[in-house]
């Protein structure tokens, strides 16, 4: 978080609410006129808007008035934020980080050659 918004945070927001990863939500004490009320989060750790869960997401983008109740099914799996770039990403058979070997083809593959032409 920069300076900017901490003190912008300390001087108009009120906290509404944090989530399971620790991050905070604000919105502003008074709107400005003819302005609806700035709504805002303040990460913990690294910023990265995807650390953001579905619930939150849609009270930060006006798409409800309050953060939504979240129920998971039991077949659900929990929100997870980006893990690209980080020793956790998805690495599928092939890839470099994974020593870079992958299967030989099967024998239903066929390699195109172009077809020789008379010159």
């Amino acid at each position: 978080m920069t300076i900017g918004t901490f003190l912008f945070t300390l001087a108009r927001g009120n906290q509404v609410g944090a989530d399971e990863f620790g991050n905070r939500y604000y919105i502003e004490r008074r709107a400005r006129k003819g302005m609806r009320q700035r709504r805002w989060v303040r990460y913990r750790g690294i910023n990265e808007a995807s650390k953001v869960p579905p619930e939150w997401h849609a009270w930060l983008h006006y798409t409800h008035d309050a953060p939504i109740e979240a129920k998971r099914e039991d077949w659900q799996k929990s929100h997870l934020p980006n893990m690209t770039g980080t020793a956790n990403a998805y690495r599928p058979a092939g890839s470099e980080y994974r020593g870079g070997k992958t299967a030989r083809a099967t024998g239903d593959y066929e390699p195109w050659q172009p077809s020789k032409s008379a010159d």
